[in-house]
């Protein structure tokens, strides 16, 4: 049902107050309100259901180059959101049309339609968009699949394999036919792995006192593509357990976005030249030509139970802070969420 709103509404919204230094804490964010004037011509008012947090969001909270430009203090921040078109002077959203866009962490918002994209609501549920039909999955897909080149029954490490990439990425490549071993922090999230996904083996980095032994027990014939969300000692294992011409897929590195000073691993890095390794970086925009390829892999997989995935979901834009803080606490398992209507 189409939400009635005024002509000028109040929207709430959370403002980055102050940089983190380490991991973020509450006094770095604080909520707000604007004052959304009435929509001009070609012009569309959202009101967010969903918004996703994501650790990259970490980096542009820093006042460094990057490949998008930094969350301004006092200003709101953004990320992905789904919303329902509440008003509308475009032909081309109607009212009751369910969107994607990139300006969450707020209540309404409004766009000419420049970056926004209709969703279909009856394929899956509409949250889905933000995660293993959106961007979330379609990084597993590109990194699988554009980056790595990932040939059938190859072996496949994963980092963080229970997150919101991690775990499509798992599941892609079982796929393929891989052995695919994976790492994880806590209990519960590889009782989630080994019994939904398929995966061959989980490794607790938490508890190991030797990830490359392990790593290399799992896959006593060398690894031939790593799937990078951490960095660090994950890295480090990676690089020393990995075949010649192997490939490393450099999503992310959590373990060190709240550094605050320079990290020591990976010490073998050498190797790289050794092994002939093949590193690569990537950033999902980069690959949106790409997006209808995804979906048309994505969707039957999906509507064959072929893929499967779990949200952490918290209630309430106010709440958004302490969902992103918990990412680095490793407190979410699948795509973190916010329900904000």
């Amino acid at each position: 049902m189409t939400t009635k709103v005024k002509q000028v509404i109040q929207s709430q919204q959370i403002v980055l107050a102050s940089r983190p230094e380490g991991k973020p804490t509450s006094a770095n964010f604080k909520i707000s309100s604007e004052e959304l004037a009435p929509i001009s011509e070609s012009e569309f008012l959202v009101k967010n259901q969903w918004m996703s947090v994501d650790p990259y969001m970490r980096g542009r909270m820093k006042e460094s180059d990057s490949y998008v430009p930094p969350f301004q203090i006092d200003k709101p921040l953004e990320g992905g959101c789904i919303g329902e078109v509440v008003d509308s002077r475009n032909s081309e959203f109607n009212e009751g049309d369910i969107v994607l866009g990139h300006l969450g962490w707020r209540e309404f918002w409004k766009s000419t339609g420049e970056g926004v994209t209709k969703v279909d609501p009856n394929l899956v549920p509409v949250q889905t968009y933000l995660g293993t039909l959106g961007m979330t999955g379609m990084t597993a897909w590109v990194g699988l699949n554009k980056i790595a080149r990932l040939q059938d029954r190859g072996t496949v490490f994963v980092s963080a394999a229970s997150g919101a990439v991690g775990s499509i990425v798992v599941q892609l490549a079982k796929e393929k036919n891989c052995r695919v071993i994976g790492s994880a922090g806590k209990q519960d999230k590889i009782a989630w792995l080994e019994d939904n996904t398929g995966i061959d083996a989980v490794i607790n980095y938490k508890t190991t006192n030797n990830l490359v032994e392990e790593l290399s027990s799992h896959a006593p014939d060398g690894i031939d593509v790593y799937f990078d969300n951490v960095g660090g000692d994950h890295l480090e294992a990676a690089i020393e357990v990995m075949n010649d011409f192997g490939c490393c897929v450099e999503c992310g590195m959590i373990s060190t976005y709240n550094a605050t000073e320079p990290v020591s691993a990976p010490r073998n890095l050498f190797k790289v030249i050794s092994k002939r390794i093949r590193m690569q970086g990537f950033i999902v925009r980069d690959h949106l030509d790409d997006r209808d390829e995804f979906i048309a892999d994505m969707v039957p997989l999906i509507k064959a139970n072929k893929i499967v995935w779990e949200e952490t979901i918290t209630d309430g834009l106010e709440n958004a802070p302490s969902a992103f803080m918990g990412l680095f606490e490793g407190d979410n398992l699948g795509k973190q969420l916010v329900r904000i209507a």
